[in-house]
This record gives structure tokens, C-alpha cells and sequence, in this order.
């Protein structure tokens, strides 16, 4: 029976993620699949999570802790060292669900032809209470043009075949919070998206979290990304938002410039450059 089951690799990257990271690990293993290939690429981490890895490297495929260029990078080096079949990253603050990469498998097995699956996912507290509970919408191009919107789903409820991140990848290392939303766009174009009616993941949200601490960089950085991929007319309202949050002297220099809307929108971006990695 294992091998009929299709081999599925995770990458977690992590740095100074202590505090959560065993949570992750272990929701990764307690799945028990029998065909995992599980990687962790910590940042150099300076708190106790090598201590944590080093806890658990037996049932690792491989790890390593060593300075990196922060989380798009890790997430490229680990997906570089693996060999599944099916891949998908989760952070170190987020957690898979009991039972998903069954579930995902079995989806999988079914749909040859479909090139990645997004499940339910939701978000919870430092308390643990639910706080978004996000069902995925029409996987299209036009829907994920309006990920501010209602086209989002959530990262760690997706997984993605190794032949839809040949053709869609890597992830760009430049960016900090839409690197998952810039490869979505990117992969829709060459493989089908698929829903599975199932929760996959619970997301933490957290002061240190990257969509809580850096709230408008992310979604300057969406605006980018989508008008980058060619849905410009699908940002003009959060571009509007986002222009007012900058100071007049730099609306007036861009209007001066004639700065395309995908150079504003990176002009905006810049702005709101904060110091979290992950």
C-alpha cells in the first residue's frame, strides 16, 4: 500500500520560531503518512529550535541550520533537496490538520491531471480560539487577481505537484509577505487548481507573524505581485488605499514620473520594507 501512496515533501522554514515550532513538527509527523519526505531549513536560529530539530532529525529526511536569505530562499533550497512527488511548505508557526496528507493523497491518486489542491484552512489566537475560518473560492487567475479581496485561501492548505512548480517556480526571493501569492498567480496559468472540501491547517496568528507585523508591506507587496502577473485593473481600489498611506511629496513625484501602475505599486512597497524574515 505505501508504495502506491504518492511521496509528499514538506519544507518547513523556520528561524527564531522556538516558541511554536515543535507544535509544527509534530503535526507533521503525527500524520503518519508512510510516504513523507520532511525537511526543515532553519535560518541559524539563535533561541532552542536546533535543539528542537535535533529531538526529532530521525524522522527527518534532512535539515540544516546555516544563515540563509530568509524565507523564500529556505523554502527554494529545501524543495531543491527533496524528491516527492506532492510538495507543500508549512511554517513554524502553523500546523497541518489530522489526517490532510491522507486526505491530499487520496485526491491526488484521483485527479492526475490537476496540478495542485487547496483545502479549508483557518486561523486561531495565542489562546487557540478560532478566529477566520476560510473555505476555498473559484481557483482561477481572476480570482487570485483578487486576493485582497475574496480570492485568497490559505498557504499551508495547498499542495502542489512537482510538475506545476517546475513550470511555476521557484519562489521569489525579493519578496517578504506575497511570495506564496506571486507563485499562485504564476502556477494557475500552467496547471488546474483544485478545492477539496476538507481542513487542511490552522494558521497562528501572532504579534511576530509576518501578516500581523508587517500588514501593509504584504499588501503592497500583493498589489505588486498582481499587477506584475498582469491583473493591474483588478488592484486599483487597494492601490488607492495604499497611495493614501504614502505622503503627498512621493504621489506627486510618482504622478511627475508617469511611473506605471506596477512601479507605483513597488514605489509603495518599499515604504512599508520592515525587519521580519519569516
Amino acid at each position: 500500500m505505501t508504495a502506491a501512496l504518492p511521496r509528499i515533501t514538506i519544507v518547513t522554514p523556520s528561524y527564531n520560531q522556538g516558541r511554536y515550532l515543535e507544535k509544527t513538527i509534530l503535526s507533521v509527523l503525527d500524520q503518519r503518512y508512510p510516504n513523507l519526505e520532511y525537511i526543515i531549513m532553519d535560518g541559524g536560529s539563535s533561541d532552542d529550535s536546533v535543539d528542537i530539530i535535533r529531538r526529532y532529525e530521525k524522522f527527518l529526511a534532512r535539515w540544516v541550520s546555516e544563515r540563509d536569505g530568509g524565507q523564500a530562499e529556505a523554502i527554494n533550497r529545501g524543495f531543491m533537496l527533496s524528491s516527492g512527488d506532492i510538495l507543500g511548505w508549512l511554517n513554524s508557526d502553523d500546523y497541518l490538520e489530522p489526517g490532510a496528507l491522507k486526505i491530499v493523497a487520496e485526491h491526488a491518486q484521483r485527479l492526475p491531471e490537476v496540478g495542485a489542491f487547496v483545502g479549508h484552512g483557518r486561523i486561531v489566537d495565542v489562546a487557540g480560539h478560532e478566529t477566520h475560518y476560510i473555505r476555498p473560492n473559484n481557483l482561477s487567475f481572476e480570482t487570485f487577481c483578487n486576493w485582497l479581496s475574496y480570492g485568497h485561501f490559505p498557504q499551508p492548505s495547498c499542495f502542489f505537484r512537482r510538475w506545476a512548480w517546475d513550470l511555476a517556480g521557484p519562489l521569489d526571493e525579493t519578496l517578504t509577505c506575497a511570495l506564496d501569492v506571486d507563485l499562485w498567480l504564476r502556477m494557475v496559468k500552467q496547471a488546474p487548481f483544485r478545492p477539496i472540501d476538507s481542513l487542511l491547517s490552522t494558521a497562528l496568528a501572532h504579534p511576530e507573524a509576518k501578516t500581523v507585523a508587517l500588514k501593509h508591506h504584504s499588501k503592497a507587496e500583493t498589489v505588486f505581485v498582481v499587477a506584475r502577473a498582469g491583473g493591474a485593473d483588478f488592484v486599483r481600489k487597494p492601490l488607492d488605499e495604499l497611495a493614501a498611506a504614502v505622503t503627498r511629496y512621493e504621489m506627486h513625484v510618482a504622478k511627475i514620473l508617469s511611473l506605471p501602475l506596477a512601479g507605483l505599486v513597488w514605489r509603495i512597497a518599499r515604504t512599508f520594507l520592515g525587519p521580519a524574515r519569516r
